[in-house]
């Protein structure tokens, strides 16, 4: 992980990170396709579908290079296309259907597959935009280069450890459905992951992931840590609350 390690940007309330998330997303965007000519972005679960929906401001409609993004998801639930727990469905419910991204620059995972299959396909379709050079190579390994992956917190599986060469992978937890997730490889690999943390329910996890106080198990989002790239977590002052008051802290404000 880069020197200093994970950034911490804090919020009044929740709607104020969603703002600041949405203008993160912009500018990591506006880098990227400035210094690479495309934008690579990793979509997840939770509440972040609907906090995206932010960039479909009339504002943000004129600034943002549409054309230049590339939409991928870092989980996916093995369910049909148009069912609630579709991530994808949800994305597009939220967001996708919103804004002018190309069809073809929108790269689901498979909802007609079942599982090891689905996982199968979908890293053949990240391979193909990886030798296009829409993502780009880590520097450190053989793992795409994503510009940027969104993650919820808590984390909704134990990312899987996996090697370079294994970028996808298909998990089951305790008889819940098959779920498609990228590798922690992958996730590592990437120029800059934010992760999101709010509501006052996810407070006594967010103190144990800060404080180190829970197992990897338990706590799986602690060894999210980029090698070559930026962590940032997103945070509201309900999620950071047991932390900030018996721990204090030097972070960011994202106000």
């Amino acid at each position: 992980m880069e020197e200093g390690g994970p950034e911490l940007r804090l919020f009044d309330s929740s709607e104020e990170l969603s703002s600041g998330l949405a203008d993160y997303v912009h500018q990591i965007s506006e880098s990227a396709i400035k210094e690479r000519g495309s934008f690579s972005l990793v979509l997840c679960g939770g509440d972040v579908p609907k906090r995206l929906g932010k960039l479909t401001s009339s504002a943000f409609l004129k600034m943002v290079e549409w054309s230049k993004w590339h939409v991928f998801w870092a989980e996916e639930n093995v369910v049909a296309k148009r069912h609630p727990d579709s991530l994808f469905w949800q994305a597009k419910e939220y967001f996708l259907s919103k804004v002018p991204i190309l069809p073809a620059h929108i790269v689901p995972v498979s909802h007609d597959l079942p599982g090891e299959s689905a996982a199968n396909s979908y890293e053949f379709s990240i391979r193909q935009h990886v030798r296009k050079r829409t993502v780009s190579v880590s520097p450190s390994s053989d793992c795409p280069r994503f510009d940027l992956i969104l993650l919820n917190f808590p984390l909704s599986h134990q990312p899987v450890p996996g090697e370079d060469t294994q970028w996808v992978s298909c998990v089951s937890n305790h008889g819940s459905k098959e779920r498609v997730i990228l590798t922690l490889p992958v996730i590592n690999a990437a120029a800059h992951v934010a992760i999101v943390a709010s509501g006052p329910e996810v407070a006594p996890q967010f103190l144990d992931m800060m404080m180190g106080n829970k197992s990897i198990e338990s706590s799986p989002a602690r060894i999210v840590q980029p090698l070559d790239g930026k962590l940032v977590w997103f945070v509201d002052a309900t999620a950071a609350s047991l932390f900030l008051r018996g721990k204090g802290c030097a972070a960011t404000s994202g106000s």
